[in-house]
């Protein structure tokens, strides 16, 4: 009776939680946020209602993320968040425990995610199995992992980002460094400061970077109103950015973010490094999106890059169909209950 058994895919990202049910596709994309009360430590609202109140909330309500750089930092509250989740999506079937298949960085310890599995299990799930997300982004976008050939898949979210080369289903090299969407948050708001002497919330740092952000120098660049608080007058005031202050804001980020690439890359063997260089490299993930991504990667790397359809949810997707044939991923799924 496999209609008694409902699948759920979640996705547990730094700045989003998606979750997938199979046949009926993502059916919640909301922040990864939750509101406390600092008095009772009591949770008062998840998700895209927690995020509203970042940055805006009284001195005892205190809104933040429980996963840091993809990894739960905050067990209790995770655990809270993910049975919202779990209890949202279910909806009506709320009487039947589901299986649910949750997504970690490929660098995650074995602490980290025996931490995924108790705190899903505890949340309302039956079974809990954990896949590394880059296995299941490949899967999302489509990527035939199960053959002998190698696949190059970079994921990149807002708290790590994931580079692997995939082949046989299995991770052949691969590597997660803590830079991404949040780390270019952060050196847009600092670039801001410093330059403009502005200061500005992460919340508006990231509208910039998908207003106008690129990765290389643009020559009909974009431009954009900034409205922040002056350092020295305290008052509010507004300046305008052009997209190669981004650039120049985030290249140390990129070079960053590069670096993993060219890493793993090197430690490919030839023979893949081969199928590489004919098939390019997949890109995936929210920050994928970032203008001109592909053709940085291009110009350091000397390979082909393109962006999946729909990066952001390629991981989502990846979990749904892992959960659909359990036997052919069985391979990719490195911790169960």
């Amino acid at each position: 009776m496999a209609f008694f058994s409902p699948k759920l895919g979640i996705d547990l990202g730094t700045a989003n939680t998606l979750v997938f049910v199979p046949g009926r596709g993502v059916v919640l994309n909301e922040p990864t946020v939750v509101a406390i009360s600092q008095i009772d430590k009591r949770i008062l609202a998840v998700g895209a209602e927690a995020k509203e109140m970042i940055g805006r909330t009284p001195g005892e309500i205190i809104a933040y993320r429980p996963l840091k750089d993809g990894v739960i930092a905050d067990y209790r509250v995770t655990q809270a968040m993910l049975r919202y989740f779990i209890g949202k999506a279910m909806g009506k079937f709320q009487f039947f425990k589901p299986e649910v298949m949750v997504s970690v960085p490929t660098g995650v310890t074995s602490t980290e995610r025996r931490a995924v599995v108790e705190a899903a299990i505890k949340a309302g799930a039956r079974s809990a199995y954990v896949v590394k997300e880059s296995v299941l982004a490949a899967i999302g976008a489509g990527i035939p992992i199960q053959e002998a050939r190698g696949n190059m898949v970079i994921d990149i979210g807002g708290g790590t980002m994931d580079v692997a080369v995939i082949s046989l289903g299995g991770i052949v090299a691969s590597t997660s460094v803590k830079c991404a969407g949040d780390k270019l948050d952060h050196a847009i708001a600092d670039y801001i400061k410093k330059t403009y002497n502005l200061g500005i919330g992460d919340k508006t740092a990231e509208n910039v970077k998908i207003a106008i952000g690129s990765a290389v120098p643009m020559e009909e660049e974009l431009a954009v109103q900034v409205r922040g608080r002056d350092f020295i007058t305290g008052l509010p005031r507004s300046c305008e950015l052009k997209t190669n202050d981004i650039v120049k804001a985030i290249g140390k980020e990129l070079r960053e973010m590069i670096k993993a690439v060219r890493d793993v890359l090197q430690e490919t063997p030839p023979e893949l490094a081969s199928d590489i260089i004919d098939r390019g490299i997949t890109m995936t993930g929210g920050t994928s999106q970032l203008r001109n991504f592909p053709e940085l990667i291009l110009r350091r790397t000397g390979v082909k890059a393109q962006v999946a359809e729909e990066p952001l949810f390629c991981v989502a997707r990846g979990t749904g169909i892992a959960l659909d044939h359990l036997d052919t991923y069985k391979k990719a799924i490195i911790a169960k209950r």
